[in-house]
This record gives structure tokens, C-alpha cells and sequence, in this order.
């Protein structure tokens, strides 16, 4: 697999976030985190790998603030380093259906850069490691580990939705279920700080803690 090692990728991300500081970049921590602890209950995944994509999965945020461009940006950037597969991450992470109308916002790319990231879409072949990227994107705010609907209403409320969100949305819950299935396990059992995350309550507020 073409992706950095570690140290590496975490020093892209500790550059990247210097270039551009922002909540993204704890945000991509604990995708990395999330993808690394699912990974490790997954045959045929390696949760260190996992962790490298999820690290580098909005590396394009590198290139300052921008909306849906950020996926381009990374693939090049990834890709010209030459890591491809953490590349591909970085422009598939955000199309579980493989369509560039799933976005939330506004394309800020030319029509040159749509049609190249359109075909990309077509010509990928998604794996196990694509899936779960997609899917931890949608379990981890900047605060942490949280339920998937909260995370998407988050990005609804900044971004809005349109006539492709829902499929998309259930595309999302569906790699949810499979992976469910192949671990034996709710991936939240897996994730630390749901509750809180998604609730804003301490578990000891609520006399749950003994």
C-alpha cells in the first residue's frame, strides 16, 4: 500500500495544521483514532493503515480555506509525494456513492478539476479501507467520538443539504451495518466519549457512574 509511514503522516498533519490551523485537524485525529479501533476487530484490515488514511483523509485543508476543493487538493498533494493510496483516500472519503453532487456547499474547483475528479470517481476501486474512512468521517467531530446523526446535522447546518444527501446518508449507515456485522459488535461499543460528545452530558450528571 502506498501511504506514508507514521511518523510521517503525522508530521504532514502537524505541518498542515500550521498552514492552516483549524478544529480540522483534531477532527482527523480522531477519524484516524475511530478507523484504527474499528480496523483492529476487521480481518484483512490493518488498523495502523487505517489510522495513516484517516490521519490524512482532509490533508487538502493544507492549502488554506476552502470548501469541497479540499479533496482535489489533498489527492495531489498526497499523490505527487508519491502515496497514491492514502491519495485516493483523500478524494474518496467524501462520495460513498461515487457521485460529485453529494456534496455539502459549493464546488470551488473549474470545470477542468470537476470533470477530472467525476471520472476519478468512476475509475476507483473502493476497498475496506475507503468504506471505513467514509464512515469515521461521520463519527468523529473536532470534540470527539459521537452518533453519526449527529455529525451529519452538524455538517447540514454549515453547509445545507440537497436532493443527494439522504441516499447518501444511507449508503453511510448501510458500511455502518456491514462492518457491525463482520465485527459482532456496534461500532460505538468500540468509539470512547459517545455519550458526552453527542449529548453534551457528563455520565456522572445523570448518577450513571458508580
Amino acid at each position: 500500500m502506498l501511504i506514508p509511514t507514521l511518523p510521517q503522516a503525522q508530521a504532514l498533519l502537524t505541518e498542515a495544521g500550521a498552514l492552516n490551523p483549524g478544529p480540522w485537524t483534531a477532527h482527523s485525529e480522531h477519524v484516524a483514532e475511530g478507523a484504527r479501533l474499528i480496523a483492529s476487530r476487521l480481518s484483512g484490515v490493518d488498523p495502523e493503515a487505517a489510522y495513516i488514511l484517516g490521519l490524512l483523509h482532509d490533508i487538502g485543508r493544507r492549502a488554506g480555506v476552502t470548501g469541497m476543493r479540499h479533496v482535489l487538493d489533498g489527492y495531489r498533494f498526497l499523490d505527487e509525494l508519491g502515496f497514491a493510496d492514502a491519495g485516493r483516500i483523500s478524494m474518496t472519503h467524501s462520495f460513498p456513492n461515487r457521485d460529485v453532487r453529494e456534496i455539502f456547499g459549493e464546488w470551488d474547483c473549474d470545470a477542468a478539476e470537476l470533470a477530472f475528479i467525476t471520472d476519478y470517481l468512476s475509475a476507483a476501486a473502493y476497498d475496506d479501507y475507503d468504506r471505513l474512512i467514509q464512515l469515521c468521517d461521520s463519527l468523529a467531530m473536532a470534540s470527539g467520538f459521537c452518533l453519526m446523526e449527529k455529525r451529519m446535522l452538524d455538517v447540514a447546518f454549515r453547509y445545507g443539504i440537497n436532493v443527494y444527501s439522504i441516499p447518501k446518508w444511507k449508503t453511510k449507515f448501510g458500511i455502518k451495518a456491514d462492518f457491525e456485522r463482520r465485527m459482532g459488535c456496534s461500532v460505538y461499543a468500540l468509539l470512547p466519549g459517545v455519550v458526552e460528545n453527542t449529548f453534551g452530558l457528563q455520565i456522572a450528571d445523570c448518577g450513571l457512574q458508580k
